[in-house]
């Protein structure tokens, strides 16, 4: 499955700028992870607009290779919906959920609340794993969540001392260009507005992406093997595109708390990203998102 076309590829190279957003552990356990709302968004897009046939907890699964006794270690495990859809592979495991939001990580507690494989949560940064001893892991999984992580080479450290010989650590990421669709529609509006010059920015993800990945993990694991797949999320309604985009804190545009853009800037920008969105579907019948991700398999 190939969704890339020479359009897509000139609108990336067109709209995707050099310097990305760069996130804060604290304000994803402070403000963006307060409640499960924003995650729970995006859950519902990338399982109701999906068309490849495989979701990601299948690409986990293949990557994660479980023969269903290992013990799993989850960074940044969230409200533990890929948790929860990868445990009957692991029945005979056990599992260890981590995050450092303590209200989604209740949300994970309670999801996988009376299943008879042993689960654990624990509050913590991913690096920081001194909670932990050595060897403790056959598995350790991080989920679209690394680019939050205050010192990565100190996460890929400590998830090296937690694995145990053999073991595998299964990182999940994007290209700096996935869903450019949303990026180009997004950055139209900004501009249509004189919106401040710090807010074209790529997304946080460029931070460890697909292209830059493999140089940060190599100096802790022997091997390391990127993997990439595709999908596109086709939204034939205008409306549940826009849920999407709020729960991505309009492509970070609303991710520094604090520096408040006043709410009547948020209307306008729904308003002219709504209306580009519409003419699309109106178009073409759907407006789609483009999603070149991936993921890393360090043994």
């Amino acid at each position: 499955m190939d969704f890339r076309t020479p359009e897509l590829d000139a609108l990336a190279a067109r709209v995707i700028p050099a310097q990305h957003f760069e996130l804060r552990a604290e304000d994803a356990r402070d403000s963006y992870f307060t409640d499960t709302s924003k995650l729970d968004a995006k859950q519902l897009a990338h399982d109701r607009f999906r068309t490849n046939p495989l979701a990601l907890h299948d690409h986990l699964i293949r990557a994660l290779a479980l023969r269903g006794t290992e013990e799993l270690l989850d960074l940044g495990c969230g409200s533990g919906e890929i948790l929860a859809r990868i445990r009957p592979y692991l029945a005979a495991g056990h599992l260890v959920g981590l995050d450092i939001a303590p209200a989604v990580l209740e949300a994970a507690r309670q999801r996988l609340d009376g299943v008879a494989t042993p689960c654990e949560f624990v509050e913590g940064s991913a690096d920081d794993l001194s909670a932990f001893r050595i060897d403790s892991f056959d598995r350790v999984m991080a989920v679209y969540m690394a680019h939050y992580v205050t010192d990565l080479q100190a996460c890929f450290a400590e998830v090296r001392r937690v694995l145990r010989p053999g073991g595998r650590f299964v990182l999940a990421t994007d290209r700096p260009d996935s869903m450019v669709e949303m990026w180009g529609v997004h950055f139209a509006a900004l501009r249509d507005m004189d919106a401040p010059q710090e807010l074209f920015r790529a997304t946080p993800k460029a931070r460890i992406s697909l292209e830059n990945g493999a140089a940060q993990l190599a100096p802790h694991f022997a091997a390391v093997e990127r993997v990439d797949w595709q999908d596109q999320l086709q939204f034939g309604k205008a409306e549940y595109f826009m849920a999407f985009y709020r729960s991505c804190n309009y492509c970070c545009a609303s991710s520094k708390p604090g520096e408040g853009l006043p709410p009547e800037f948020f209307i306008e920008l729904e308003q002219r990203v709504r209306a580009r969105v519409q003419a699309v579907i109106d178009q073409t019948g759907y407006f789609a998102l483009t999603k070149y991700t991936g993921h890393f398999i360090c043994s």
